[in-house]
C-alpha cells in the first residue's frame, strides 16, 4: 500500500495500480464528488493506468450519473465492486450501464485485485 485517505465521505486505500474505496454509510455519491477522484488521480496516478474499486461494506446511494465524468478519466481502465449483499450487486448492475469501460462485480476483494492486476498488466 502506497497512502491511505480519508475524508468526510470514504477512506481510500491507494496502491500502485489500484485504489480501494469504502464509502461512509448513508451518504450518497454524486457527480460533485468526482474532484476527489481526480485530485487523487493526478497525484497518485498521473502516468500509469489503474483500476477503481469500491468495497461496499456500508450502506449509501451512488447517482449513476457519476459514471459518466469518471468515465472520461482516461488512465481509468477498470471498475469493480466488491460485495456480498445481493442487493448492492443488483444497483450495481444498473450502475454497470452508466460506465463505458469494463465494469466487474466481485464476491471478494482478492478476486477484484487480480482482475485489477490482469487488465493493468502488473499481475506478476
Amino acid at each position: 500500500m502506497i497512502d491511505i485517505i480519508k475524508n468526510q465521505y470514504s477512506e481510500i486505500q491507494i496502491y500502485d495500480n489500484y485504489m480501494i474505496v469504502t464509502m461512509n454509510e448513508g451518504i450518497t455519491v454524486l457527480p460533485k464528488h468526482n474532484q476527489i477522484l481526480i485530485n487523487i488521480v493526478n497525484r497518485y496516478f498521473k502516468k500509469k493506468s489503474f483500476v477503481y474499486i469500491t468495497h461496499r461494506l456500508n450502506s449509501y446511494s451512488v447517482d449513476p450519473a457519476i459514471y459518466f465524468e469518471t468515465s472520461k478519466i482516461p488512465n481509468l481502465l477498470g471498475f469493480a465492486i466488491v460485495s456480498k449483499n445481493y442487493k448492492a450487486k443488483l444497483n450495481a448492475e444498473i450502475e454497470k450501464l452508466f460506465f463505458n469501460k469494463p465494469f466487474e462485480i466481485f464476491n471478494s476483494m482478492e478476486l477484484a485485485i487480480l482482475w485489477a492486476k490482469t487488465i493493468t498488466g502488473t499481475n506478476q
